[in-house]
């Protein structure tokens, strides 16, 4: 399959956490497959990405780089990163919209993205400009501008937070019922501890959902 861009992702390793998230979006980006109700207008923007925590977000690949020698790389990243351990996930309303986020110090999770993004960086192309105006409309910070322009994406490295996206903007009158359903969807499936102990390559498919590519086991000591 060919993809138009590439992200480096935690997804939840197969079993009833990554199936219960899978169902929750209507998409399984292990399997690159619609599951559950895919209508469903509620998890219609955060659908394409899957099931996840994103590290390095989407981007295309640099003139003269190939998904090998990115495979390789990440292969290489991998062996020297230690796995991350948290308390572990709660829902959460970020905003107008629902998430996983972790409980604990998330101190190691985000020095870990910030290699992905850093060490990784040769392999992004840069942003066109209508994608700097897009990012650009929603207001941000100074901290924000500063990374959308060296690294491509606003909420990385000072502005990391991680979460796994679990809806859309949702109206106030909605929210309520959505944390309540979520609730009762994921039930104790959160893990607790939750660990961070691999790497997932993803890429954007022809339709624009993503699928899972490959999981890099993170083996630092």
């Amino acid at each position: 399959m060919e993809f138009s861009r590439y992200g480096i992702y935690f997804t939840p390793r197969p079993g009833a956490f990554a199936d219960a998230g899978a169902a929750w979006l209507g998409w399984d980006i292990a399997r690159g497959h619609p599951v559950g109700a895919p209508e469903d207008e509620i998890t219609a923007r955060p659908r394409k990405y899957g099931f996840h925590g994103t590290l390095k977000p989407p981007f295309r690949l640099a003139q003269r780089q190939s998904v090998e020698a990115l495979m390789s790389a990440l292969d290489q990243l991998s062996q020297a990163l230690r796995p991350v351990a948290l308390d572990g996930l709660t829902l959460t309303q970020l905003g107008s919209f629902l998430a996983l986020t972790p409980v604990g110090d998330t101190r190691a999770l985000a020095g870990m993205a910030a290699c992905v993004v850093r060490d990784l960086d040769a392999f992004r192309a840069p942003p066109t400009d209508a994608e700097l105006a897009r990012r650009k409309q929603s207001r941000l910070t100074e901290l924000q501008e500063e990374n959308l322009r060296q690294w491509g994406y606003p909420y990385v490295m000072e502005a990391f937070k991680f979460h796994m996206t679990l809806t859309g903007p949702l109206p106030r009158e909605l929210r309520g019922k959505v944390m309540a359903d979520a609730n009762a969807h994921f039930g104790d499936l959160p893990p607790r501890p939750f660990g961070v102990d691999s790497l997932t390559l993803v890429g954007e498919g022809e339709a624009g959902m993503f699928h899972e590519i490959h999981r890099y086991t993170l083996a630092g000591k």
